[in-house]
């Protein structure tokens, strides 16, 4: 795919006060974390943070506004506090457009956490609460080959913040990881779809602020609290992550 990448971010969430302060909606978060992975890859001439991202952002949940596919090049969906399984309006506007995605070849498409259980399910996955409850924080996942290819490295660590989960690969789909409490963490079909279940466009500040609020609120009792507050400094692979989503987009289609 040729620069400038036209991605169009579907924003399916509204940060807290902090983080909407520092960065307005989650299409800013991920605006930066693009940015971050496009300095990463070390290309500045074809793509940077300064050059060759052209990123424009969707309300779809209060305006329910969607790109027209022939104005861009991918679609990354973000996570949501929302529930992928849920069949109110706008979840199913934005399943109904995704299977509209998936239908043509030529745009992209990258799910992150809600946004990749919202790809299993357009896929006809099954997603639903995981019996396994919350995976909060930085997390390590084990990757399988192909995800040890695509993302770089042999392991791979990511904020998450799920209780729901995709419970099978769709058929047609690589693997790209999993961990202990979440067997689909990662699908990719070559030149089409990568997701991840994780967040990489988190980090300490933006995961401290949801701890802390849904701890407040009762739904993070004090144990799952404190044991996520003691991994939320640790290391994360969220730039990584975002140089494997611009390879994605960059490379062209083998078969």
């Amino acid at each position: 795919m040729k620069t400038p990448l036209r991605i169009a971010i579907l924003e399916c969430d509204t940060p807290l006060d902090q983080t909407r302060a520092k960065y307005g909606g989650y299409g800013g978060v991920f605006e930066a974390l693009l940015g971050a992975g496009a300095d990463a890859l070390g290309q500045p001439d074809l793509v940077s943070s300064k050059k060759g991202l052209e990123i424009t952002k969707w309300d779809v949940v209060n305006k329910q506004k969607y790109p027209s596919l022939d104005q861009i090049d991918a679609v990354l969906i973000t996570g949501s506090r929302f529930n992928s399984f849920d069949d109110i309006p706008w979840i199913l506007k934005l399943v109904d457009f995704t299977k509209k995605l998936l239908a043509q070849e030529r745009v992209r498409v990258i799910g992150v956490c809600f946004g990749h259980q919202i790809i299993g399910r357009a896929l006809g996955a099954k997603v639903d609460r995981s019996d396994a409850g919350w995976e909060i924080s930085v997390t390590p996942m084990a990757l399988t080959q192909k995800g040890k290819e695509l993302f770089k490295q042999d392991n791979l660590s990511l904020h998450q913040m799920h209780r729901d989960i995709v419970y099978e690969y769709p058929e047609g789909v690589e693997e790209l990881g999993a961990s202990p409490r979440c067997s689909v963490q990662g699908m990719y079909v070559e030149g089409r779809i990568i997701t991840v279940q994780g967040h990489p466009e988190f980090n300490q500040q933006i995961v401290t602020e949801i701890l802390q609020a849904r701890h407040s609120q009762g739904i993070f009792n004090d144990e799952l609290f404190e044991d996520a507050m003691a991994r939320v400094g640790k290391d994360h692979d969220g730039v990584a992550v975002s140089s494997a989503f611009l390879r994605f987009l960059l490379e062209d289609r083998t078969a």
